[in-house]
């Protein structure tokens, strides 16, 4: 073959460019820049249309959302939160989740708790002292008879004892403060029983509306009354009976009639004993200390005048 029959041979290399000028690359990429900038922009208009408090509640939620979920508090469930939720009601606005109590509130509680513990103690205390004595009346035949002459019941005060007169069976010689010989044995047995409960006792001594014919001005039922109360304080203590257990002995006349109906009925004549429980115990120390510093105050301001 001549030279003149050989033809050249060319080799064309095409470079290809994927997409070149038309490729989608930029798009997605373009696509992302705009939702993130679009996220910014809200979150901006967020931000600047929140109350501080709210924005406050925001940034503790993600800084311990654990710990909120688990512990309680201020955080999702809590109302002034303005992300909703917690507790079990979810479609809830209001918070759900219960804010733990404070030291002081805890303290205030169980101090509530413990002394409503002690009433209830001390109530069945003496509940348990009211059996004692109709156990300990029932089984003396001599205390038996006098059934109908001795009422036990529980006052706001404590177990109030009262020992009355029945018309043919008075406690005393008539207007005097002489014991009778079975109201004696009587106060006795109670005072062997009081020694077993720490509380102290109050005795009162009440007459009926009988005057004396010296009227007020002389001896009256006031001091019969307060002889006859103390007459039945010295039979509770020959019982056995602690002496330092007695923090009050009084004598109030006719003023606080058993049967207000009939003033000169027997019952009235009678001999009130309350074991005392603490609230009243304290309440009646308190006024009596108060009322000491009062007279002290009276009688160094008199002394200062003179």
């Amino acid at each position: 073959m001549s030279d003149k029959d050989k033809k050249p041979i060319v080799i064309k290399r095409i470079k290809k460019v994927a997409g070149g000028h038309h490729g989608g690359a930029w798009k997605i990429a373009y696509a992302d820049f705009v939702t993130a900038m679009m996220a910014f922009f809200l979150l901006m208009w967020l931000l600047g249309s929140t109350a501080k408090g709210d924005l406050e509640g925001i940034a503790e939620y993600f800084k311990t959302p654990l710990k909120v979920a688990l512990q309680g508090g201020s955080g999702s469930g809590d109302s002034s939160s303005i992300i909703k939720g917690g507790g079990q009601d979810l479609t809830r606005k209001s918070g759900q989740v219960k804010k733990a109590d404070t030291p002081q509130d805890k303290k205030t509680i169980n101090l509530e708790a413990a002394k409503a513990e002690l009433e209830r103690l001390e109530t069945d205390k003496l509940k348990n002292l009211k059996a004692r004595l109709e156990q300990a009346i029932d089984a003396s035949p001599n205390l038996k008879q006098f059934k109908r002459q001795l009422l036990i019941d529980i006052t706001t005060e404590g177990l109030r004892i009262q020992i009355v007169d029945e018309k043919n069976r008075p406690m005393f010689d008539l207007a005097g403060a002489e014991l009778k010989p079975y109201t004696k044995e009587i106060l006795r047995e109670i005072g062997k029983v009081l020694n077993d409960v720490s509380n102290r006792i109050s005795l009162s001594g009440h007459t009926d509306a009988a005057q004396y014919s010296s009227g007020e001005r002389g001896y009256s039922n006031w001091e019969l009354s307060s002889d006859r109360a103390n007459a039945s304080r010295r039979e509770l203590i020959a019982g056995g009976m602690n002496g330092d257990k007695m923090l009050r002995v009084v004598g109030l006349s006719s003023s606080v009639l058993f049967n207000a109906k009939d003033p000169l009925d027997p019952i009235n004549r009678r001999i009130s004993i309350i074991v005392l429980n603490r609230k009243t115990e304290e309440a009646i120390t308190k006024d009596e200390g108060r009322l000491e510093v009062q007279e002290g105050q009276d009688v160094a301001q008199a002394l200062n005048k003179h």
